[in-house]
């Protein structure tokens, strides 16, 4: 009977293994291969002439002397990237909580129409969006001639093709991940431990450190890491409203497999994002499992 049990749990998750491992585990493997190839001359690779040129390229590079030099521009980008993903989670945690939250204290026939009202946005395309929000931010678009006609603005609003687009960008792309997240831990909140916490003489702001941050953290930390690793790999919302001003690691990998013609780097640029974004995870799940033991 055990044996029996043991093959039924094999063949019921066989399938998802095999799925993981064909789209997934696969073209991982491939990668890997590509990223310590040869580049070829002509661009792609010498099949069978190993190198770790790519790795090393992404910090040094080769003088005139065939010396290493050491080479910050591919870090800088990658610093721009987790930077200006780090700045889109904290707006989108900003704008996110509040309106989970005031979804979480509605009655439920309203709660729905709410949660229906942010899913919108994923009806179209987000190529749409971000051709939308150009519109919306270039000199002379909507938001400029409406700060003009009240008096706010004389000039050009300047802000398309800079960061702060790209940020706007990718916040409103993501802020349903973050909202969402959110209102499911707010959602099972027991409002008894609201009322107790009035009737014991906390107020507002006491109500909400003590009781209601506490209870949403899975939330919030779920929504961030939603977030903020989709934000890494954004390529078309840099790429439009950055103008290609500021590029970001999605768009250095696809000039890399594009325009370059370089996979060996490109894919070595892919390990190197997938090694930060694993070892930050890492770090993340570690610092949260210990906090019941230090509560305890």
């Amino acid at each position: 009977m055990e044996i029996f049990t043991r093959h039924k749990r094999f063949w019921l998750v066989a399938p998802a293994v095999i799925y993981i491992g064909f789209f997934m585990g696969l073209p991982l493997v491939q990668m890997a291969y590509v990223s310590i190839l040869e580049r070829g001359a002509n661009g792609g690779v010498n099949w069978g002439s190993f190198s770790f040129d790519s790795y090393i390229s992404f910090i040094f590079e080769r003088d005139l002397m065939d010396n290493l030099m050491v080479n910050t521009d591919y870090l800088q980008i990658f610093l721009r990237s987790f930077g200006l993903s780090a700045l889109t989670t904290v707006l989108a945690l900003i704008l996110g909580f509040p309106t989970a939250f005031y979804i979480a204290m509605q009655p439920q026939k309203r709660r729905n129409m709410f949660i229906f009202l942010v899913t919108i946005p994923f009806w179209t395309n987000i190529l749409v969006r971000n051709y939308a929000w150009m519109l919306l931010l270039r000199n002379g678009g909507l938001i400029d001639h409406f700060l003009a006609s009240v008096g706010i603005q004389t000039g050009g609003l300047d802000i398309l093709y800079t960061p702060y687009a790209v940020s706007i960008g990718l916040t409103y792309t993501y802020l349903p991940f973050m909202v969402l997240p959110i209102y499911a831990s707010l959602e099972k909140l027991d409002h008894r431990l609201i009322e107790a916490a009035f009737d014991l003489g906390a107020n507002k702001r006491k109500a909400m450190t003590r009781i209601i941050l506490p209870l949403a953290t899975p939330g919030i930390v779920a929504g961030a890491i939603l977030v903020f690793i989709p934000c890494l790999g954004a390529y078309v919302t840099p790429e439009l409203l950055g103008g290609g001003k500021f590029m970001m690691i999605s768009n250095l990998i696809g000039s890399q497999f594009g325009a370059a013609r370089n996979w060996p780097f490109g894919s070595a640029l892919g390990f190197v994002l997938l090694a930060m974004v694993l070892l930050a995870m890492l770090v993340y799940s570690l610092k949260f499992k210990k906090l019941p033991e230090d509560a305890s």
